[in-house]
C-alpha cells in the first residue's frame, strides 16, 4: 500500500524541514523525486538521502519567477516523460499585524508563498492533464484560525486553501486530484532559528510552552506530515479531492 513507483514527484521547498521529509519518503515508496528549492547547499544534502532509497533530482528554481519555473518544469517533463505528483510546500513566514507589517514584506510573501503556488500550478497542470495526476498545496490551520501577529501569512495560507478548491473543481475532468494539508506548529528549523533570534537564552523553555499550545502537548515531526501528503498522493486516495486535512494535534478543535 502507499505505493509510488514508476511515478513522478516534484517537490517544491524539498531542501528542508516538512519538504525534505516528504522528499525522502516518497522516494522510499518508489517515486523519482524531483525537489525544486532556492537552496542549493540543502538539496544537495538531500539528493545523497534520496539516492540510497530511490530516484531523485535537484532544480535550483526561485518559484517566485514564473520563467524560472516555466523553464525547470520543461525540463523535468522532458527528463522524466511526465509529471505525475506536485508538492507544493515552499513558503515563507512572517511575524505581523496589518498595522506593523511592511509593503516590502506583504509583498515578498505574496511573491513567494501565493504567486509561486500559482505558477507552480500554472506549469504543471498541462503536462498533468495528459494521464492525470495528484496536487497536495501545503496551507496552515493559520488560514482556519485567528493566530497573534500572523496577518500576511494567515492571508496566503487562505488563498492555497482558495486555490485547492478552484484547481480540484476545474481539472475533474482531466484526472486531477487537489487537496492540502494545514500543519499546526511543527519542529522544522525555522522553529530553532525563531527561538534563537527571539529567546536567546530560554530558548528550551519557549520550545516546552510553544509545544503545549497543541492540545497533544508537542509539536508535529515533519515525518508525520509527509505520511499525510503520501497517502493523498497515492492510489488509496483516489477518491479524494478539493479537502484540506488538518494535522495539528488537536489545535483547532480542542483548544478552550
Amino acid at each position: 500500500m502507499f505505493r509510488l513507483d514508476n511515478k513522478i514527484a516534484i517537490v517544491t521547498g524539498g531542501g528542508s524541514g516538512i519538504g525534505k521529509a516528504i522528499s525522502i519518503l516518497f522516494a522510499q515508496q518508489g517515486a523519482t523525486v524531483c525537489i525544486i528549492d532556492i537552496n542549493e547547499d540543502a538539496n544537495n544534502v538531500v539528493e545523497k538521502m534520496i539516492h540510497t532509497s530511490g530516484g531523485g533530482y535537484y532544480y535550483k528554481c526561485n518559484i517566485a519567477n514564473q520563467h524560472e519555473v516555466k523553464s525547470t518544469v520543461e525540463k523535468i517533463a522532458d527528463q522524466h516523460a511526465g509529471i505525475d505528483i506536485l508538492i507544493n510546500n515552499a513558503g515563507i513566514a512572517h511575524i505581523g499585524n496589518a498595522e506593523n507589517t511592511s509593503a516590502e514584506d506583504f509583498e515578498r510573501l505574496i511573491n513567494v508563498n501565493i504567486k509561486g503556488v500559482y505558477n507552480c500550478l500554472h506549469e504543471i497542470i498541462p503536462f498533468m492533464k495528459r494521464k492525470g495526476g495528484s496536487i497536495v498545496n501545503m496551507a496552515s490551520v493559520a488560514a482556519l484560525v485567528g493566530l497573534n501577529d500572523r496577518f500576511a501569512y494567515s492571508a496566503t495560507k487562505g488563498a492555497v486553501i482558495s486555490m485547492t478548491l478552484s484547481v480540484a473543481k476545474d481539472f475533474l475532468q482531466d484526472k486531477i486530484r487537489c487537496n492540502s494539508i494545514s500543519p499546526g506548529r511543527v519542529h522544522t528549523p525555522f522553529v530553532d532559528g525563531y527561538l534563537a533570534k527571539n529567546y536567546p537564552g530560554k530558548e528550551d523553555e519557549m520550545f516546552d510552552k510553544l509545544s503545549k499550545t497543541q492540545p497533544i502537548g508537542r509539536m508535529g515531526k515533519p515525518e508525520e506530515i509527509a505520511q499525510l501528503a503520501l497517502y493523498l498522493c497515492s492510489n488509496e486516495a483516489s477518491f479524494i479531492t478539493g479537502t484540506d486535512y488538518p494535522i495539528d494535534g488537536g489545535f483547532l478543535k480542542l483548544n478552550t
